[in-house]
């Protein structure tokens, strides 16, 4: 039987929960010039005619032949990757047999920093940008130059395609879209479909009224946690998602618009 103290909690907690819904009802862009990547680097050895990366999660090694190879594990099924010259290459990824992700990775003349241009035909809308490495290490002697470890250090998207999501409250959870998911999923701590994909799955949790948790899995296997946070006037949010394979963070900050 309730008594006063658990009805008053309950409001209260009822009253938190609506209120955080509130706060992130809306569209929000991340600005670009806000990310920031902390963890390990990316790794890569072109050599003999195989491409292998040693920092995937799982690892991959393909043929550098310019046509399709299967691969497991990963949000692609093909891989194709064609040596352009000895400072650029071309990886084309499908899905299904649709390019997902296309991307010219140009090693610079100095061979100190490295340009990726890529093509996410994955969104709604596509999204086209560059992103920027430096490097770490070199690769070994007779390898190909974007052979080595690499720390990315920008990402800029042409236009806001692929920077937006939006929240909109339901019933004691979120309805939540990002340009190429949108899934439904409330506060109780459940894993649910991630646009009606029973492999991946989403569950969040309500941390305080100004932050919200959410975890995803790839067949119950946790892949990312990212925490957002609103601010105290409302206009902008933080977001850190932290890779759990790769044990790597990106943070960033989104603005409410108008």
């Amino acid at each position: 039987m309730w008594n006063c103290r658990a009805l008053v909690f309950f409001f209260l907690l009822t009253g938190s929960a609506l209120l955080a819904q509130s706060r992130f009802n809306g569209t929000w862009e991340m600005k670009m010039d806000t990310l920031q990547f902390s963890g390990p680097p990316e790794e890569y050895l072109l050599v003999k005619g195989t491409y292998h990366c040693e920092t995937c999660v799982p690892k991959v090694d393909v043929e550098t032949d310019g046509t399709d190879h299967k691969v497991s594990g990963h949000p692609y099924d093909t891989l194709a990757v064609r040596i352009l010259d000895n400072h650029s290459v071309k990886f084309t990824m499908k899905k299904d047999g649709k390019t997902t992700f296309e991307c010219i990775e140009t090693v610079s003349s100095d061979d100190r920093s490295m340009t990726e241009e890529f093509t996410n035909t994955e969104e709604v809308e596509t999204v086209t940008g560059k992103a920027g490495f430096t490097r770490l290490a070199q690769g070994p002697p007779g390898s190909h130059a974007l052979s080595g470890k690499w720390s990315m250090q920008t990402v800029k998207n042409a236009t806001s395609a692929g920077t937006l999501t939006t929240y909109q409250s339901i019933a004691n959870g979120m309805k939540i879209s990002d340009g190429s998911l949108s899934y439904e999923v409330k506060f109780d701590g459940n894993d649910y479909p991630a646009d009606g994909d029973a492999h991946a799955t989403v569950s969040i949790k309500l941390i305080d009224e100004y932050t919200i948790e959410e975890t995803d899995k790839q067949d119950g296997k946790v892949m990312t946690v990212a925490r957002m946070t609103v601010s105290k006037d409302g206009k902008s949010m933080r977001v850190e998602s932290s890779d759990k394979r790769r044990s790597s963070t990106m943070t960033y900050t989104a603005e409410r618009r108008p």
